[in-house]
């Protein structure tokens, strides 16, 4: 994979994340965390021998991806059909805030924006906290994942060749599920539930002795475990909590009348007891606790690549074929590492590299 960047400045991520002094050395832990395995090559697209370098490279390619405003790649002169005339197989992924049509396409969108637009935050957190913004760049995440899925199903198709129009917004909203379904279908307003889990009850965060677990006793049969188990059978008998629909009506008091027990012994305990039961139960993690968990690091999620005599950690895929995890191989590119690889693949020498380079071109 080829990552086309400014010349001087590159990708913004080069100067994203919690260490400055990687952000000042143009490798901030935003781009090393999503561009192991790539090659890196500088060009100025604005420029008229840019241009021409950027149709060679496509002529060769199988796909484009590119995340400019709608109409910018246009009027660079570099739009779908000029470049289709390249190579008519190419493919040809947008992905932008709001799609290439629509009165919010020319709108600059960043991940909060389309967090927001997209009713995401105000269905997160509690209802005297929302709106609140998910911890992690989701809208830029399900984007990305929403792009690779249509590049691959372009991939198979026949003939190749395709212009694919991604919306980070309305990748988000089809990943919103029962929260748009039961609008659009039952009239139900979403709204922010916090921890509880709206489509049943007892499903939510629970406070045991230490710290809060997850229990999803989304079946009847698995609500009756829970409360025996807890030694609660009058529950069972009382009428607020008869039907799944009462249960959710009394959520709240349901939730005290288990807090109550479960409070009384540590999370681990009941994490073990209830899953034994088949009771849908598990700890609540932070971050460097569920990377440190046996389940994610027995499988091998987080591998490392050598980078200037550092180990570098990386996440691998979240994909395992055949029993094996693809991991990078190669660290992540300092900007234009590969110029002179990968245009001299195209035919240039390195004189005419370099003069492209001191021209600012590369």
């Amino acid at each position: 994979m080829i990552k086309v960047e400014r010349p001087g400045s590159g990708d913004l991520a080069r100067v994203l994340g919690a260490d400055p002094d990687r952000n000042g050395a143009g490798m901030g832990i935003s781009f090393l965390a999503q561009n192991a395995g790539k090659k890196s090559v500088t060009l100025d697209m604005k420029s008229d021998r840019g241009k021409a370098l950027l149709k060679q490279l496509v002529q060769s390619a199988d796909v484009l991806v590119e995340n400019f405003r709608p109409g910018v790649m246009e009027r660079l002169g570099l739009g779908y059909e000029v470049l289709r005339a390249e190579n008519p197989d190419l493919i040809y992924a947008a992905i932008s805030g709001f799609g290439q049509n629509g009165p919010r396409k020319d709108d600059p969108a960043y991940d909060q924006i389309v967090q927001g637009i997209s009713g995401v935050m105000a269905i997160t957190g509690a209802p005297d906290t929302a709106p609140y913004r998910v911890g992690y760049p989701l809208a830029d995440t399900v984007g990305g994942l929403t792009a690779a899925f249509a590049i691959t199903a372009a991939l198979n198709a026949k003939p190749r060749g395709t212009f694919l129009d991604i919306a980070m917004t309305e990748a988000v909203v089809s990943t919103m599920g029962w929260v748009v379904s039961n609008h659009l279908i039952g009239d139900v307003a979403p709204a922010a539930h916090g921890n509880e889990n709206t489509t049943s009850a007892p499903s939510g965060t629970f406070q045991t002795a230490d710290s809060p677990i997850n229990i999803a006793a989304n079946r009847d049969e698995q609500w009756e475990a829970l409360a025996r188990h807890l030694g609660r059978d009058d529950l069972l008998e009382n009428p607020q909590y008869a039907t799944r629909e009462d249960r959710k009506r009394n959520r709240l008091a349901l939730r005290e009348e288990l807090e109550r027990c479960l409070c009384k012994r540590p999370a681990a305990e009941w994490v073990q007891e209830l899953n034994a039961l088949s009771v849908p139960t598990g700890p609540v993690l932070s971050v460097p606790e569920a990377l440190d968990d046996p389940q994610l690091a027995g499988r091998g999620l987080i591998g490392s690549v050598q980078m200037d005599g550092e180990d570098l950690r990386l996440a691998g895929s979240p994909i395992v074929a055949d029993g094996a995890r693809p991991m990078a191989q190669t660290p992540p590119p300092q900007l234009g590492a590969d110029n002179y690889a990968i245009w001299s693949d195209i035919g240039l020498t390195k004189e005419e590299i370099d003069a492209l380079k001191n021209e600012g071109i590369l």
